[in-house]
């Protein structure tokens, strides 16, 4: 463990986006960024030890202590650079569904990665491909964390060399809306409804709508529905959703290019205009049997932000 340098007095902010990952067929593969975010601030204090103090979603509910998700970040990120983590003063500020398929957890990981990187400015230096790595070591698959920290469409891939990304820019006619429901769904338990193994032509399925989805979403929006078809995860995760499934069903067949958000339970309708959103939102009020949320959303292109800020300016 290396003797830090004094951190006394610095304090950063950190602003993650939601992500939504699979967009359908690229399981663990493809994410994008929306623009909803979760803040954090940071400040050393010169006690050691943590405290975390959460508003908005989880509050509550999430640890605030050192078992804290976001807390568990900074300190493997710390680690990682043999650097001796300081006394800290959290506080978080969550807007991103826990347990609804908007890469809640990956946002948390994100956010900490992040501090930690703006809390060791010109003490140690954490490029992107770092960033990916240490996220991704912590979330288990870059998916989620690829896009939450570079924005737009990200795809993403492992290399024995570790995760790699490819970021894209989404078509401006992409419409997102996800439609968030009160029930939840664990990522554990979605993937353990995986096969082992999946039928050729059902793997051959999917390469092929990857490919297409990307084209969709960069340059033909109006190939979106086509784009979007699924079999090899969807199908296995809809008995433990089955609303979810219905509603996804009712979607498509009025020509909604309608997925699960990444192990959902919410759902993700990429439509080519603002107006078939707005009539997307009025088929899921009209033919839900349980509330959802319409969450209309930008594509956020920016990715996870991090700066420097005055002590003295958390509030």
């Amino acid at each position: 463990m290396n003797e830090t340098p004094s951190l006394a007095g610095r304090a950063v902010a950190v602003q993650v986006p939601a992500t939504t990952a699979n967009l359908g067929p690229g399981f663990d593969t493809l994410g994008m960024a929306l623009a909803k975010y979760d803040h954090l601030e940071v400040r050393v204090r010169d006690e050691p030890g943590v405290t975390v103090e959460v508003h908005g979603v989880g509050e509550g509910e999430v640890p605030t202590d050192e078992t804290n998700l976001v807390v568990q970040a900074i300190a493997h990120t710390f680690a990682a650079y043999h650097q001796r983590m300081p006394g800290l003063d959290l506080i978080a500020h969550n807007v991103i569904p826990h347990g609804r398929g908007l890469g809640s957890s990956g946002a948390a990981i994100v956010s900490g990665i992040l501090a930690a990187k703006g809390l060791l400015e010109g003490i140690v230096d954490i490029d992107s491909e770092a960033l990916l790595s240490l996220a991704t070591e912590m979330e288990g698959h870059p998916d989620n964390v690829a896009p939450a920290l570079f924005g737009g469409l990200t795809i993403a891939w492992m290399t024995p060399d570790g995760p790699k990304h490819k970021k894209l820019m989404v078509h401006r006619g992409v419409k997102p809306v996800v439609f968030v429901p009160e029930f939840v769904m664990s990522t554990a338990l979605a993937r353990s409804l995986q096969p082992e193994s999946v039928p050729h032509e059902d793997a051959v399925f999917n390469v092929s709508r990857s490919a297409l989805l990307i084209a969709a979403l960069i340059q033909s929006p109006e190939l979106l529905l086509t784009a979007t078809e699924d079999k090899l995860h969807q199908s296995y995760r809809a008995a433990a959703m089955p609303e979810t499934n219905r509603l996804i069903s009712l979607l498509r067949a009025q020509g909604f290019a309608a997925v699960v958000s990444g192990a959902g339970p919410s759902i993700l309708v990429l439509a080519n205009d603002p107006g078939q959103r707005l009539v997307a939102a009025e088929l899921v009020a009209t033919e839900s049997e349980t509330p959802w949320r319409a969450l209309m959303l930008a594509v956020d292109f920016q990715g996870a932000t991090v700066t420097s800020i005055l002590s003295d300016a958390i509030v």
